[in-house]
């Protein structure tokens, strides 16, 4: 069995995104203008569920912990597609910073201070379904680089941005990668869904 366990069963770990056209998952500064472009994600968003069906917990780095902990616990979100799914589902928050990780009315995410990779490699190997990586580029390029992420899942947004903060980077290494469904959406969202194979 090869250090970081792929080679036995384990639970996997999908990283989640949406992205422009052009490759970037943020803007130069962060900022998430670009999500707006669509102006109804409900279809996406209900395709979305049957995805997070085998998944039960979501990994989160401490900006879009504070991101989503603003927004989807609140009544605003409470008429979204994929709001009860979101804030029932159990968090992992990697964060040195932070001394608690509440969730509005809902269980508070765990934190963890330690290192990222070598905490996913453990409960890798732990009974459970799926674990899913949504924004976090920091953490989800440290999965990426130690080999530890199984499924790369893009939304891509119909929106060229031109410049900003993109997924990967020279860190993560060349992955090999293998298209397990591509699904096109009316609002002009397309779904792409690759199976990760080794850096080489």
């Amino acid at each position: 069995m090869s250090e970081t366990g792929q080679d036995a069963p384990h639970r996997r770990v999908v990283v989640q995104e949406l992205t422009s056209l052009d490759g970037f998952v943020a803007g130069p500064s962060g900022e998430l203008d670009f999500f707006e472009a669509v102006p109804d994600y409900g279809e996406v968003d209900r395709r979305n569920l049957r995805l997070l069906a085998d998944t039960d917990l979501a990994l989160l780095g401490r900006n879009t912990y504070q991101m989503f902990s603003d927004y989807w616990p609140t009544d605003e979100a409470q008429g979204e597609v994929v709001a009860e799914a979101v804030n029932a589902i159990p968090k992992l928050v990697f964060s040195s910073t932070l001394d608690s990780a509440p969730w509005g009315k809902w269980e508070p995410a765990q934190l963890w201070a330690g290192d990222a990779a070598e905490r996913v490699q453990r409960l890798r190997r732990e009974p459970g379904g799926d674990m899913i990586v949504w924004g976090s580029i920091t953490l989800a390029r440290a999965l990426l680089a130690a080999e530890l992420v199984d499924e790369i899942q893009l939304h891509v947004v119909p929106v060229l941005l031109g410049q900003g903060r993109r997924l990967l980077d020279e860190d993560t290494g060349m992955h090999s990668l293998t298209l397990l469904e591509s699904t096109g959406y009316d609002c002009g969202v397309v779904t792409l869904r690759y199976g990760v194979g080794r850096a080489a």
